[in-house]
């Protein structure tokens, strides 16, 4: 005859694992978007702190050192739950999705250097520094007004232009060329040391109601309304980022709605919980404030943006009646995903047959997974570990998030302060897959290899059968 699993008991050795996020998995992607507070049994609530700190350094393609990257981060989520019934359960959840954060530092391709070497690298050293680059433009600005004279003589005359017209062309070409990179060099010399830069957050708060089905209770429907709010700005600095050097990006804030949908299967007997969540894309639209110095161009302009959709997988089950196995599947499709600021894209078509680029877009869609191992020790002290993978979204990768996925691990610790409050503390740590930087046209401008980071947090939580 199957041993009956104390459900209640042995929980305890999972919920530790709920007190570590995913931060610095693929795209975007930060808390993982977990909404197992609401599968809680009775009143049930927490709150969850995490901590990141990530190393990511390489080399840009002229072999300079990129140090550590990577933003320390943090973020806080929570979520209240209650049975209305022994069918209807209302809930409350708040988490930050979606982030990035990413400071550039030292003496690389992706830090201002000043004036002179801005020019040598936008000219492809053909002007070395600002005063030959002047001295072209005066030039070419002068051609091109003897050449329109000359064009002018020529057609009044009868004669064939044709020549005089792919002369103009090219010369028109260089005086733009020279134009563009000296207006550059201008906002390099006044920016100089400053680092590329990006910083990207979103709060997202859920409202879930769910149902309990069939004769035992054992399935459950739930669902609800998702609102984001969605903050963001990216600076640009260095050479690598060719005519976009010093370019500046800030998206006001806006809210965004979507919606929740997910359906459970719940067998105490064993420890059994399994739950399928989908939650869907979300449109914001704003405007964008941009700085162009290329073209000088410094105003606003309606912006959209859609973050993905994603799908969650839980699933737990008891092993003995002190062991509790734990899985987790999670997919979001970032190949769909890009940031298309209207003026960033304007200024890169022109350098892409017309056709206007992202600032990000990814390759790939992510799939991650984490399997785990809980563990009653006694009835106030539970310890778990766990082992996971994440796909990343595509190699080469974005120059604001230079990593190709992970592996992990984690371990934590729960323990019972009282009957219904307990605490929980998590660590893992996180190897990255060596990433290629490029930028949207497909250049590579950076190789970040040998990278790791570390996450911490700490649970409260409380619960009452």
């Amino acid at each position: 005859m199957m041993s009956k699993f104390n459900y209640t008991t042995l929980a305890i050795a999972v919920a530790s694992i709920g007190a570590i996020g995913s931060a610095h998995a693929a795209g975007l992607d930060r808390s993982g978007q977990d909404v197992t507070a609401f599968l809680q049994d009775g009143t049930y609530g927490e709150v969850v702190y995490t901590y990141i700190d990530a190393d990511i350094s390489g080399k840009d393609t002229s072999g300079n050192s990129i140090s550590d990257i990577a933003e320390a981060y943090d973020f806080a989520r929570f979520g209240v739950k209650a049975d209305i019934n022994d069918t209807f359960s209302v809930g409350v959840l708040y988490d930050e999705p979606w982030g990035a954060a990413v400071q550039y530092g030292g003496s690389n391709n992706f830090v201002s250097q000043g004036a002179d070497t801005t020019v040598n690298a936008l000219t492809g050293g053909l002007a070395p520094n600002v005063a030959t680059a002047q001295a072209g433009l005066s030039q070419a600005q002068a051609g091109i007004a003897q050449l329109q004279a000359a064009i002018a003589q020529t057609a009044a005359a009868g004669g064939d232009i044709t020549a005089l017209q792919a002369q103009l062309a090219s010369t028109v070409t260089t005086a733009r060329s020279l134009g563009s990179a000296l207006n550059v060099a201008s906002t390099a010399e006044a920016q100089q040391g400053e680092g590329t830069n990006v910083e990207i957050r979103t709060q997202n708060a859920t409202l879930l109601l769910g149902a309990k089905l069939g004769e035992k209770k054992n399935f459950q429907i739930y669902g609800g309304p998702q609102m984001q709010r969605l903050t963001g700005e990216v600076h640009l600095r260095g050479t690598a980022y060719g005519p976009m050097t010093g370019y500046d990006a800030n998206i006001g804030a806006d809210m965004g709605y979507g919606w929740v949908a997910g359906v459970a299967y719940h067998k105490p007997e064993i420890a059994l919980k399994a739950a399928l969540t989908y939650r869907s894309e979300i449109d914001h639209e704003r405007s964008i404030a941009e700085v162009v110095p290329a073209t000088t161009y410094a105003g606003s302009q309606n912006f959209k943006v859609t973050l993905p959709e994603s799908w969650n997988l839980d699933f737990q089950t008891g092993i003995n009646p002190t062991t509790l196995l734990t899985a987790k599947v999670r997919y979001v499709p970032w190949s769909d995903f890009d940031i298309r600021p209207p003026q960033y894209g304007n200024v890169t078509a022109l350098g892409n047959n017309n056709v206007p680029l992202p600032i990000v877009g990814y390759d790939k869609d992510q799939w991650s997974a984490e399997v785990g191992l809980g563990k009653k020790v006694s009835d106030k002290l539970a310890v778990s570990g766990s082992v996971g993978y994440d796909s990343g979204a595509g190699n080469p990768v974005s120059t604001l998030g230079p990593i190709k996925g992970y592996y992990s691990l984690g371990l934590g610790a729960k323990y019972n302060v009282t009957p219904e409050w307990s605490v929980s503390v998590g660590g893992k740590y996180l190897k990255f897959g060596d990433a290629t930087a490029q930028l949207p046209n497909g250049v590579k401008v950076g190789e970040f290899d040998d990278n790791d980071g570390f996450i911490a947090g700490v649970k409260l939580a409380y619960q009452q059968k």
